[in-house]
């Protein structure tokens, strides 16, 4: 225990894992630009009702955590960031894990994050990160927080926003579906893909480098 009463280095283990899940899910609603989440949309994102979330936020609200007026967003206050950027950490440092050592197939380690995420120690999530050199980003392109909670984003757009050859720099995790057919398409982080012809499903889940590609495999996905 912390002198400030906090179990773990960073604080999260002191939280319920449906707060964990709240304040990742919150964050996480901006990282690439979006909008931020309303209570509406998290209910949506969590497979709940807009009643459990109003009551969840208002739990989270009056721990410090988030600000909440009704009808308007949910924003995270600082110490909601710093415990989100945390679950972030832990999150995609598990999916790395199980990707790099394990062999899992990166449309196959979402679900199994979220629930790895919750039972992990600050110890275990260090020493996975000292195992895999300390990457910079998940298996998707999504970058990882560092244990100090800092992170580098790179720039990026909408594939779907652009056009010529452009570098991908993150695919979005949020479909299986959609992951299985990038990976089986070569439409993965560091590729070069032809905006014009990737398929508008697919498009729409890829964020690529603002400029131009002038080298790199083209990626031509299949009919």
């Amino acid at each position: 225990m912390n002198a400030d009463g906090m179990s773990g280095v960073d604080g999260v283990e002191r939280l319920t894992p449906v707060a964990q899940d709240y304040l990742k899910v919150i964050w996480s609603a901006t990282e690439w630009g979006d909008p931020p989440i309303t209570t509406k949309g998290l209910a949506t994102r969590l497979g709940t009702t807009q009643a459990n979330v109003s009551d969840t936020v208002k739990r989270l609200a009056a721990q410090g955590l988030v600000t909440y007026e009704s009808y308007r967003p949910v924003q995270l206050t600082d110490e909601g960031v710093r415990l989100a950027v945390a679950m972030v950490r832990r999150h995609r440092l598990i999916e790395a894990f199980l990707v790099g050592v394990l062999d899992y197939g990166w449309d196959e380690v979402h679900d199994e994050a979220e629930a790895l995420e919750h039972a992990a120690s600050d110890t275990l999530i260090d020493r996975i990160d000292a195992l895999l050199g300390h990457p910079v980003a998940d298996p998707h392109g999504d970058p990882i927080p560092a244990a100090d909670g800092s992170l580098r984003r790179p720039k990026a757009v909408r594939l779907r926003e652009t056009s010529g050859l452009r570098r991908i720099v993150r695919v979005s995790d949020a479909d299986p579906e959609v992951l299985a057919r990038c990976g089986a398409l070569g439409i993965v982080p560091d590729a070069v893909v032809d905006a014009g012809s990737t398929p508008p499903e697919l498009a729409a889940s890829v964020w690529v480098a603002p400029d131009r590609a002038s080298t790199g495999g083209t990626v031509r996905p299949a009919e």
